[in-house]
């Protein structure tokens, strides 16, 4: 499976509430957010065998190096359907029943719905995983330990860092430079649309894209920070962004076609669309929806709300948990450790999945920094491995299924020309918190 496929059904799978509806809601002075005791780190005594249940193409192959190397610390992997398409659901269904996997694959997106039902061991204290740390920009930190010191409940494994993809061509003829700041962004808009075309498509199903957009700006919808659940989904930032999208949607600069549809591939292999603010799994997205378009397109960073800042965001992406109840916290932890940091891991992982690493170690892998033909021969990840370290932190609600879909339904309806952004941020806001409190999940 092509990485575009692998992500774009990744950036958009969380676990649905009728998941976690299934399973007891953890209590206490945390909110529901489950214990943050870390796991026993004492190594194993005698042979051990850790279960890997995971839906990358080929994990079998990069985890037989490990086998090979470490005959006292076997893995055994299963490799399933992505998380949405039944394998969140029997995780949920294992951790009830007590037979969970030792180590299983979850998006950044999902893992809260896990953590507030204590499915994930804490493995802040076994060796090697704090100074896997330096590994990773704060933004992918802050992702696997929820802005919780002392505790870490998973160790990133791809990343979503996203970019400015753009055709380099049609700017080059228009004279335009490509935009630096969201400010030169709009004023592209209007001088695009007069020459017949559209600065970038809104993606009203894309509330992810979206998500990244106000994590940029700096915005958090979700905080634990104090035990207990808080959303924000209006604040300052997000404002802000939904405002200035709102903007460019009522003067009719963007499209607002469903994406990864043939319509929304069209638009972009046609002179329609001329640039898209997507994550590093776009790169194979458009290559391979718009082929007519190849040489044609480049990579710069997202654009910036103030000149000379260099924020970005990510856009899908998954860790590997060790889950509540394995025998094998220390091995399990080693074992990931080595999986998403170490070079012979990255390097099988990125030839055998085409998995874009989370580890900056990755980033200097060889077909990473090698020029891409469809991209004018432009070294493109060099830009998305800059991105990745400036990611800022973004902390995922437990519902995330819910929310999506509430906030899409509200930025459809903006779309059309009935309500606003801002609306659907605000109704987002109020449904996504009535979730919570049903789900006896303490929010302020």
């Amino acid at each position: 499976m092509k990485k575009s496929r692998v992500l774009s059904i990744a950036a958009a799978a969380v676990i649905s509430t009728i998941a976690l509806a299934g399973c007891s809601a953890g209590s206490g002075s945390d909110g529901g957010s489950g214990s943050g005791d870390a796991a026993s780190c004492d190594a194993s005594s005698g042979p051990v065998t850790l279960n890997f249940t995971t839906w990358v193409p080929n994990m079998d192959k990069v985890v037989a190096l490990w086998n090979e190397e470490n005959p006292d610390v076997q893995v055994k992997v299963s490799i399933v359907p992505n998380g949405n398409s039944g394998t969140y659901q029997n995780f949920f269904n294992q951790l009830k029943a007590g037979n969970a996997p030792d180590i299983g694959q979850v998006e950044y997106d999902t893992l809260p719905a896990f953590r507030v039902q204590d499915g994930l061991a804490n493995i802040a204290s076994c060796e090697g995983v704090s100074d896997a740390e330096a590994d990773f920009s704060d933004g992918l930190w802050n992702q696997v330990t929820f802005g919780e010191d002392d505790s870490v409940y998973a160790i990133p494994q791809d990343s979503g860092p996203m970019a400015l993809y753009y055709r380099k061509d049609l700017f080059e003829k228009a004279g335009l430079d490509v935009p630096t700041t969201w400010e030169q962004y709009a004023e592209d808009a209007v001088k695009i649309k007069e020459m017949g075309g559209s600065i970038t498509n809104f993606a009203k199903g894309d509330v992810n894209q979206f998500a990244g957009l106000v994590s940029q700006a700096g915005g958090q919808w979700f905080d634990t920070s104090d035990g207990t659940w808080s959303v924000d989904m209006t604040d300052e930032a997000s404002t802000k962004v939904a405002d200035y999208w709102q903007d460019l949607i009522s003067k009719d600069l963007v499209t607002t076609l469903p994406s990864f549809t043939d319509e929304w591939n069209n638009a972009y292999n046609t002179d329609q669309d001329w640039t898209w603010v997507s994550a590093v799994w776009g790169a194979n997205t458009i290559s391979s929806g718009a082929p007519d378009t190849s040489g044609k397109w480049a990579v710069a960073p997202m654009p910036q709300w103030e000149e000379g800042e260099t924020a970005s965001a990510a856009w899908g992406g998954s860790s590997n948990v060790v889950f509540k109840g394995s025998e094998h916290p220390a091995e399990a932890s080693q074992f990931l450790v080595w999986l998403n940091t170490s070079t012979e891991a990255l390097d099988a992982l990125n030839k055998e999945a085409n998995l874009y690493p989370a580890s900056s170690t990755g980033a200097e892998l060889p077909a990473l920094t090698s020029g891409v033909e469809f991209y004018g021969d432009q070294a493109i990840y060099e830009e998305f491995a800059t991105a990745a370290e400036n990611i800022q932190p973004f902390t995922w609600g437990p519902t995330m299924t819910q929310t999506y879909s509430d906030i899409s339904d509200g930025f459809g309806t903006a779309a059309s020309g009935d309500g606003t952004l801002l609306e659907a941020l605000e109704s987002g806001q109020e449904k996504t918190i009535a979730a919570l409190e049903a789900q006896s999940i303490a929010v302020k």
